[in-house]
């Protein structure tokens, strides 16, 4: 099957072909073109370079939800060692969109956790599209608890449209899930790293975000709604999506000026799904890194810090209040 190529990719796609079809024409003739072929990789190369320099927050979106991006078990694999994954929310059920357990970077022993989507139709629907149930969210903090009893840190990967907004994740108290997790994460007494991998969305991503350092991809998003659903509200049509991540300030630049991320982690040219060896040793680099800087502060400070991190969320400004008499006169 061929590679899933993004609207904005066309010109590249197009070339790419003109250079297969110029290998097949050498081959198949016995002449030399490798001055023409050199050419065109070059340029090849210069048009991915000038595209992925220009891209809007509507094609950041795409890149995010690329079918090739690189998932949670993607990167436990690349990053990891000695990953034993942990089932169960001891309540109902074990959600296979959230998935966890315990695992070493490097030297240093940790709890891994993330949200989890699939490849196929199978694999999706196994995984819920990524979407966790409450019973996910309530495994995701038995996991961390049990980190902070075993003082290990606790790493996450954000990835995920939202939290499952169906009748079963409203009976069973979805909304109360995610709040218990705001609650107890900003309590737990161990280092906390989050990393949006790819698509950050609403309070199903807030579920397993709440951290010391927040990290993000170069080409994921972090939003309170999906572009589509903005779209749909203000506009009355989805059709606007474009316009509607434009207005919602998501991309990791946007974020990264507003305070609300705290480090931008750069992505191979053309996205995490074209090197995924790359893109984890990056990732893997800058979490040890967040890692060896966090384990120096003691857990009160910690806590302190991690209080007053996510309390100064928010830039907001205001006219300020005219002097009393200044009312007065006017009312007068």
């Amino acid at each position: 099957m061929p590679p899933y190529t993004l609207p904005f990719e066309k010109p590249i796609q197009e070339l790419e072909r003109r250079l297969q079809d110029l290998r097949a024409f050498s081959e198949s003739q016995n002449i030399d073109v490798s001055l023409e072929l050199s050419e065109l990789e070059k340029k090849i190369a210069e048009t991915r370079r000038n595209i992925y320099t220009r891209l809007t927050a509507w094609d950041k979106v795409q890149i995010a939800r690329h079918t090739g991006r690189p998932y949670t078990l993607d990167y436990i694999s690349e990053c990891f060692t000695d990953f034993v994954e942990l089932h169960g929310d001891r309540a109902f059920m074990d959600d296979r969109a959230i998935v966890g357990g315990f695992a070493t970077l490097d030297t240093e022993r940790v709890m891994v956790i993330g949200t989890q989507k699939g490849r196929d139709v199978r694999s999706n629907v196994e995984r819920n599209f990524g979407m966790a149930y409450p019973e996910g969210y309530r495994k995701a903090m038995r996991l961390m608890r049990t980190a902070a009893k075993f003082r290990l840190p606790v790493l996450t990967f954000i990835d995920t449209a939202g939290a499952y907004p169906g009748v079963g994740g409203e009976e069973r108290h979805i909304a109360e899930a995610i709040a218990v997790n705001l609650r107890d994460m900003s309590l737990l007494p161990v280092p906390v790293v989050v990393t949006v991998i790819g698509e950050g969305g609403s309070g199903g991503a807030l579920g397993i975000g709440v951290g010391d350092r927040i990290l993000i991809l170069e080409h994921a998003y972090y939003s309170v709604i999906s572009p589509e659903g903005c779209a749909a509200i203000l506009w009355k049509d989805r059709a606007f999506a474009n316009k509607a991540a434009e207005a919602l300030k998501l991309t990791a630049t946007d974020l990264l000026k507003a305070g609300l991320v705290d480090e931008i982690v750069p992505e191979p040219l053309g996205g995490a799904h074209t090197d995924l060896k790359a893109m984890a040793a990056t990732l893997k680099q800058r979490l040890l890194g967040s890692l060896r800087e966090l384990k120096l502060v003691p857990p009160d400070l910690l806590l302190e810090r991690r209080y007053a991190k996510f309390r100064a969320f928010g830039v907001f400004e205001h006219e300020p209040s005219p002097p009393p008499d200044a009312a007065a006169q006017g009312q007068a």
